[in-house]
C-alpha cells in the first residue's frame, strides 16, 4: 500500500543515484550528452528504474498534442477482445486529433525490440494493459503520462487506473449458479500472474463461501482451447464428488471445458453447467450458447483514452468501474438430482 500510494520523486533518484537533480533532470530529459558522461546517464536511469520513477511529463513542459501520438500496449490474448479495446480508444482519439498506435506484446516471445527509437520522443502517452506490462518496461513506457487498464489502483505506482467491474461481474455469475442449485464448483482459471485474474478467483471463493455446505476447487491453464480441454479433462476425471458447476475465467477456457465434458460422456447443462467471461463471438457459437458475463471491450477503451486526455490536461480522471452484465443462455441449469 505504501509503495503503491508513495510516488518517488526526482530528489529520491538523485540521491539514489549520488548526483544532483540537475543530472537526473538532464538524463531522463534526454539532454545529457556532453554534460554528464555515460556512467553517470546510466547510473540515473538504473537508480529510476529500480525506485519506479515516473516523470510527470504532462506537468513538465509537455505541451498537449505536442505528437497527437498514444500508444496502447496489449497482450495477445484475447484478441478479440483488445480489439474493440483499440476501437474505442482510436473513436475517442479522432475527435481529439489523435491517433492510437497499437502495441501488442506476445505471451511467451517477450516484447518486440522499442518499436520507436525513442518512446519519449514518438508519444504522448500511453494506454496499458495489466497483463502487458512487461512489454510496458521494455519500451520504458511507464516514463510517460500512463493510464493502465485491468490494474490495481492501489498498486500502480500513481498511475491513473480504468477497469471493469469484473468483481461484480463473478458474483453475479456465482449467484447465478448459486439460484439454480449448486454447491460444488470447478473454477477454470488463467494461467497469468494478473491482478484482474487474482480479482476472479477472489470473488468467487467468497460469494460461494457465503453459503453452508458449499465448496470449490480450482485448475488453471493458459488462455487457449487446447489447454483448457487437458486441464478441465483432467480435474473433471480427478477422484471425488465431481463438480456441478465450472465457472470458467474466460470464453476461450468455456469452449475447452466444453470438449472435456464431451470426451468424458458428460452434458452440459445437464451433468455440468459451465460459465464463461467476456463474451466474445465464440459464446454463441458454442452448442449450448454459453451463459457468460458481457464486457464492453469498445467502451473500456473509450475511458481508457479519456482518462489519458485527462492525465495530458492535468485534469483527475473519472472515478468508478465500468458495469458488465451477465448474459444467462442455454449453458447453464440446475444440478442433476442423480
Amino acid at each position: 500500500m505504501a509503495r503503491g500510494s508513495t510516488r518517488p520523486t526526482s530528489r529520491d533518484v538523485a540521491q539514489a543515484a549520488g548526483v544532483s537533480q540537475a543530472a537526473v533532470s538532464l538524463v531522463l530529459g534526454d539532454k545529457w550528452r556532453g554534460r554528464v558522461s555515460e556512467a553517470t546517464a546510466e547510473r540515473v536511469r538504473e537508480a529510476a528504474r529500480d525506485l519506479g520513477y515516473r516523470p510527470n511529463l504532462a506537468a513538465r513542459n509537455l505541451r498537449l498534442g505536442r505528437t497527437r501520438t498514444v500508444l496502447l500496449v496489449v497482450p495477445a490474448l484475447t484478441t478479440e477482445f483488445f480489439a474493440g479495446v483499440y476501437t474505442g480508444a482510436a473513436r475517442v482519439a479522432a475527435d481529439h486529433g489523435f491517433g492510437v498506435v497499437l502495441y501488442p506484446s506476445p505471451e511467451g516471445i517477450g516484447p518486440a525490440r522499442d518499436p520507436f527509437a525513442s518512446a519519449q520522443a514518438a508519444l504522448d502517452g500511453v494506454i496499458a494493459s495489466s497483463m502487458a506490462a512487461d512489454a510496458l518496461t521494455a519500451i520504458r513506457g511507464d516514463q510517460l503520462p500512463l493510464v493502465m487498464l485491468d490494474s490495481d489502483p492501489e498498486g500502480s505506482l500513481g498511475a491513473a487506473t480504468v477497469n471493469l467491474d469484473i468483481a461484480d461481474g463473478v458474483r453475479q455469475v456465482a449467484d447465478h449458479l448459486l439460484a439454480l442449485g449448486h454447491r460444488h464448483f470447478l473454477h477454470l482459471a488463467a494461467d497469468i500472474a494478473s491482478w484482474t485474474f487474482e480479482v476472479r478467483a477472489r470473488e468467487l471463493a467468497t460469494r460461494v463461501g457465503t453459503v453452508p455446505g458449499t465448496s470449490v476447487r480450482t485448475t488453471r491453464a493458459p488462455i487457449s482451447i487446447e489447454d483448457a480441454l487437458t486441464a478441465a479433462e483432467a480435474a473433471l476425471a480427478a477422484p471425488g464428488p465431481r463438480p456441478t458447476a465450472l465457472v470458467c475465467d474466460d470464453d476461450k477456457l468455456a469452449a475447452g471445458a466444453y470438449k472435456a465434458a464431451r470426451r468424458l460422456g458428460l452434458r452440459v447443462p445437464d451433468d455440468i453447467s459451465v460459465t464463461g467471461l467476456d463474451d466474445l463471438a465464440l459464446a454463441t457459437a458454442l452448442d449450448p450458447e454459453l451463459t457468460t458475463v458481457r464486457l464492453d471491450a469498445e467502451l473500456f477503451g473509450e475511458q481508457g483514452m479519456r482518462a489519458l486526455l485527462a492525465v495530458l490536461e492535468g485534469r483527475t480522471p473519472e472515478a468508478g468501474d465500468i458495469p458488465v452484465e451477465l448474459v444467462v443462455r442455454g449453458s447453464t441449469a440446475p444440478p442433476s438430482r442423480s
